[in-house]
């Protein structure tokens, strides 16, 4: 097969990779605290070098071409967005890069019950207890779900602390928010605005937290760059494709008047 060919088609499956990468930041455009993700693209070397081929066997010509291209790993832009203002009560917002609000989730293949983090800070209740948008149970500062006494609603401060009051004007003093800073280098999302923490739990607790009552963070996803990302992506892989068909076109006049002059 066409050298050129390999070429093209390996840059036809990354820049597929970054067109997944960039719809899944477009379609996240409203989600409130969502992090997008920068897909990467690195240079493959030559086989002969990637493989550790004895140098005699190399076609010196061939390897000046590169060994093509390849998906490299994604990074996330954990920059705060902008806070919008909202009415409600229950919505908090971060003001720190590095900050986030720790969820409970349930492993869907295991059954069981770990810790996730959070930008999304739009808060309801449900069945008694905090939760998140997606329905997830936030956690206090000790891992335990905040549980909302009936007849009364959660007030925040900036450092997370929460009051219950009622419609009597009458306060109970509640939890507080668990806020962490983790290593993003390890942050991974896992789908419903959820961060998973790869290789164990980095979470170290902000004593100080500021936080931004009765507002929401802003999705990070910049919808004008993001279309001009996914037509640059989707340009690039239609361009290789037409590349493998040129080059199987030329493969088979090659190989069809080569026989007829044989």
């Amino acid at each position: 097969m066409s050298y050129g060919m390999y070429l093209s088609a390996s840059a036809v499956m990354v820049h597929s990779h970054r067109m997944d990468v960039f719809s899944n930041n477009m379609a996240n455009v409203n989600t409130p605290g969502f992090k997008p993700q920068m897909a990467g693209v690195q240079q493959r070397l030559p086989e002969q070098v990637e493989n550790g081929h004895n140098p005699q066997l190399s076609q010196r010509m061939l390897e000046q071409l590169g060994g093509g291209v390849y998906a490299a790993s994604h990074q996330t832009m954990f920059d705060t967005s902008t806070l919008i203002s909202s009415d409600r009560s229950l919505d908090v917002a971060m003001t720190q890069d590095n900050a986030f609000f720790a969820v409970e989730n349930v492993n869907s293949t295991s059954g069981e019950t770990e810790v996730m983090l959070t930008r999304n800070g739009r808060f309801d209740i449900k069945q008694g207890e905090l939760v998140t948008s997606t329905g997830h149970r936030v956690l206090d500062d000790r891992d335990k779900p905040i549980k909302i006494p009936e007849g009364y609603t959660p007030y925040f401060n900036t450092l997370g602390e929460i009051e219950f009051r009622n419609n009597s004007d009458e306060v109970l003093d509640g939890p507080r928010l668990q806020v962490a800073r983790a290593d993003t280098d390890k942050l991974e999302h896992r789908g419903k605005n959820l961060l998973a923490m790869i290789g164990g739990d980095s979470r170290q607790a902000i004593d100080i937290p500021d936080l931004k009552p009765g507002h929401y963070e802003a999705s990070g996803t910049d919808p004008i760059k993001t279309m001009m990302q996914i037509v640059a992506a989707t340009k690039a892989a239609t361009g290789n494709a037409n590349m493998i068909r040129y080059h199987d076109q030329m493969m088979n006049q090659s190989i069809n008047t080569f026989g007829r002059v044989a």
